[in-house]
C-alpha cells in the first residue's frame, strides 16, 4: 500500500512559524486595542454626532493606573517646603519682578517696542484669579463631569453658563464642545479680563469662539432669539442675586431652553424657591413651563468636596 500524503513540518520550522506569529501579534495588538479607546468625535451620515466613543469621567482602570504610578515611582506626601528649583518664586514674588522688570525675561526695553502679541495683567499671569473662588481650581473639572454626564452631553449641544467667572468650569465646557456652543453672561469685568486676556489663549482655545457677554440683570438679548439651549446652569451665583431678579431670569430663560430634554441645573441651594414654600413654589414653576426634577449630590473626584445640585427641565414646547 503506498504511503498516504502529507505535509511534514519539522522542528525548526514549527518553531520559527510560532515566533514570527508572536512577532506579528505583539505588533498587531495595539492597534487592535487602541480601536476600543475612547480618542475622536465622529458622525453619522446625517452629521449627527456620535458620543459613544468619548470618554468623559475617569474610568476605574484610570483611577488605578495613577495610583500604580505613584507606586512604582514611589512618590511620597512631603511636608510642604519650598521646593529647590531654577528660580523658585510665590506668587508674590512673581507678580514683584513681573511689575518691576516689565516681563518674566527681565525685558527693560521701552514700552513700544514690547514684542508681546497679547499684553497680559502681572495679576493674571501668575493666576492670582484662580485663587477667587474659595476652593481649589480644579473644582472646575468636577462640575464640568458632573453636568456633562447627567445630560449625556454631546459636542454638538448648546451650553449657557449664568456667571462664568474665570472660566473655572467654562473651560471645559469650550474645549469639549464644538465652537460657538458655549455662552456666558458674566457681570464682573476683572473676571472677564481674566477670561480672554489668560485662559482662552494659555488654553489654546480662542478657536472656539466662545459667546461670552458682559452684562447683568439677567439681560440675555446679546445671544439671539433662535437659539434652544440643551444645558443652563449657575453655580453659586443665585446665591448672591435677589429672589425676584432670580425669577425673572428663570421666566427669560425658559423659552431659551430646549423642551423636555434641556436641563436648567443650580447649585448649592434654590432658596428663591424654597421662601416661598413647597406648593406656592411647586406653582410659580408650573406657570413658568417649568418642572423640578430633583436635588442631585455629587461627590468630588480631586479634593474632599461635595456640592449639591437641583435639576428643572421645561414642560412646553
Amino acid at each position: 500500500m503506498a504511503p498516504s500524503k502529507g505535509v511534514i513540518i519539522t522542528v525548526p520550522v514549527l518553531v520559527l512559524s510560532v515566533a514570527a506569529t508572536a512577532i506579528f501579534l505583539f505588533f498587531l495588538f495595539p492597534f487592535l486595542s487602541s480601536c476600543s479607546r475612547p480618542a475622536t468625535i465622529t458622525t453619522d451620515d446625517s452629521g449627527s454626532f456620535d458620543r459613544s466613543d468619548i470618554q468623559i469621567s475617569a474610568t476605574e482602570e484610570d483611577i488605578a493606573w495613577v495610583k500604580y504610578q505613584i507606586q512604582q515611582n514611589k512618590l511620597e506626601m512631603l511636608p510642604n517646603v519650598l521646593r529647590k528649583g531654577i528660580n523658585p518664586r510665590t506668587r508674590a514674588q512673581q507678580l514683584q519682578d513681573l511689575n518691576q522688570f516689565k516681563g518674566i525675561s527681565h525685558y527693560e526695553g521701552e514700552e513700544a517696542n514690547n514684542h508681546t502679541a497679547l499684553p497680559c495683567l502681572g495679576e493674571l499671569l501668575v493666576e492670582e484669579h484662580h485663587s477667587n473662588y474659595g476652593e481649589p481650581w480644579a473644582g472646575g473639572r468636577d462640575v464640568f463631569e458632573f453636568l456633562a454626564e447627567s445630560i449625556k452631553l454631546r459636542p454638538d449641544a448648546r451650553v449657557l453658563e449664568i456667571g462664568c467667572g474665570t472660566l473655572r468650569v467654562g473651560l471645559h465646557f469650550i474645549r469639549y464642545l464644538i465652537p460657538e456652543h458655549y455662552h456666558c453672561l458674566e457681570r464682573d469685568e476683572l473676571s472677564l479680563m481674566a477670561a480672554f486676556r489668560y485662559e482662552l489663549p494659555s488654553q489654546g482655545l480662542l478657536h472656539k469662539r466662545p459667546l461670552i457677554v458682559r452684562g447683568e440683570d439677567m439681560d440675555f438679548n446679546r445671544f439671539g432669539s433662535g437659539i434652544r439651549y440643551d444645558l443652563i446652569y449657575a453655580s453659586a451665583v443665585f446665591l448672591h442675586m435677589p429672589d425676584k431678579l432670580v425669577w425673572v431670569g428663570l421666566e427669560r430663560l425658559v423659552t431659551r431652553l430646549k423642551p423636555f430634554e434641556g436641563r436648567i441645573f443650580v447649585s448649592h441651594n434654590i432658596k428663591f424657591c424654597s421662601r416661598l414654600g413647597g406648593e406656592e413654589c411647586t406653582k410659580r414653576l408650573t406657570s413658568l413651563g417649568l418642572e423640578y426634577m430633583g436635588k442631585h449630590t455629587h461627590d468630588s473626584f480631586l479634593f474632599n468636596h461635595y456640592e449639591i445640585w437641583f435639576e428643572f427641565r421645561r414642560l412646553k414646547a
